[in-house]
Parts: C-alpha cells; structure tokens; sequence
C-alpha cells in the first residue's frame, strides 16, 4: 500500500511506512485498531457513540484511507515541492517536523530515522 502511495504522491515509502509503525506502534495501538487511524491525525469519530469513549483522533473507514490523509496533508505543506520525489527520508522526517506534526520533533526525528534503518524501508 505505501509503494501505490509513494508513486501517486511522490513521497518516499520508507517515510510513509516509518510514521505509520511509530505512529500506530507497528498496527497494534489502541487508535489504530478502533479508528483504522495509522498517523495520530486529529478530527472527527464516532467512539463517544459506539463504545462511550472520548478521543481526539480521526476515525477512517480504511486503513487506506488513513495513509491518503497523511500523504494529502504531506502535499499540502509549502516544503513538498521541494521535496517531491526527493528519496532522502532524514529531509522529508526534518521538513515533516517542522511543521507541527509531532508535539516533539527531534525525539520524532529520530524514532522514525531508528525504525526506517532497523527495517530496512
């Protein structure tokens, strides 16, 4: 799924996989599995109505449709025309943290740079 992605987006695959397995600790976390929800992203869902649960994460009806939304908010950001089709994932991890998207970003940095060598991505 994330190689589809990386061709229609031009966003490395190794980028892609590297913050869906941190994100999402490796498919097992508790946002990933009730929500289909693989990148932490924030908005709407219906837990509160089906289990009584309050959260903040975005509900999907796919995992797929979870890795569109971060590849579209990837596109949307002023570096990615820089980047595009750029393959060094520490530039797109960099550029990527400087916008928000981890509440700590040298410690995001670096957890995703460890899983993308330990992986092999």
């Amino acid at each position: 799924m994330a190689d589809s992605f990386s061709h229609e987006y031009s966003i490395p695959a190794s980028v892609i996989l590297g913050v869906a397995i941190v994100e999402s600790s490796s498919g097992s976390g508790r946002t990933v599995k009730l929500l289909n929800n693989h990148f932490g992203m924030t908005g709407k869902n219906n837990l509160r109505k089906t289990h009584k649960i309050k959260t903040m994460y975005k509900q999907y009806p796919s995992a797929a449709s979870s890795y569109r939304d971060f590849c579209l908010l990837v596109v949307k950001r002023k570096f990615y025309p820089r980047l595009q089709k750029n393959k060094d994932y520490k530039a797109w991890l960099t550029a990527i943290s400087k916008t928000g998207y981890s509440a700590r970003p040298a410690e995001w940095v670096k957890r995703i740079s460890g899983v993308i060598v330990k992986n092999k991505l």
